[in-house]
């Protein structure tokens, strides 16, 4: 599985679990075990490299049980299909997981042209104001 450019996971690596789902199916909902669960142990993976793993750890440090990350779909009636739904769901997460921080800011502030052309608004909307009230309320 194909999370970045640099980065695949092998199919060795995860593991899927079927269960019967919930939803759409009809007389065969009771009886096909579509619904699957892809488990990837984020923590002892040997495919990811350090930097990322630390940053992907930190980053999904809530959805992690003991360093594995499991996703669920269920959302279609064939199995193939949801195998295929959960597979893109992780390659997503992952990919957003070990994305690079965004730079800092770097604060600035506005110029003082910038500053009277506020304050010169502010005098004519007040003014305008004033302009359409009634004396006596």
């Amino acid at each position: 599985m194909r999370v970045t450019d640099r980065w695949v996971v092998p199919g060795a690596e995860l593991r899927e679990r079927f269960s019967r789902s919930s939803g759409p199916g009809g007389q065969g909902v009771n009886t096909a075990d579509s619904r699957v669960e892809l488990s990837f142990d984020l923590a002892g993976s040997p495919s990811i490299p350090p930097a990322l793993r630390a940053r992907a750890l930190d980053r999904l440090a809530g959805r992690l049980v003991d360093g594995v990350l499991t996703i669920a779909a269920s959302e279609h009636r064939a199995q193939l299909a949801n195998r295929e739904a959960a597979r893109e769901r992780l390659a997503a997460l992952l990919r957003e997981a070990v994305a690079p921080p965004p730079p800092p800011r770097r604060p600035t502030r506005p110029s003082r042209a910038a500053k009277e052309r506020r304050l010169a608004e502010k005098k004519r909307r007040a003014q305008r104001k004033r302009d359409r009230r009634v004396d006596g309320e």
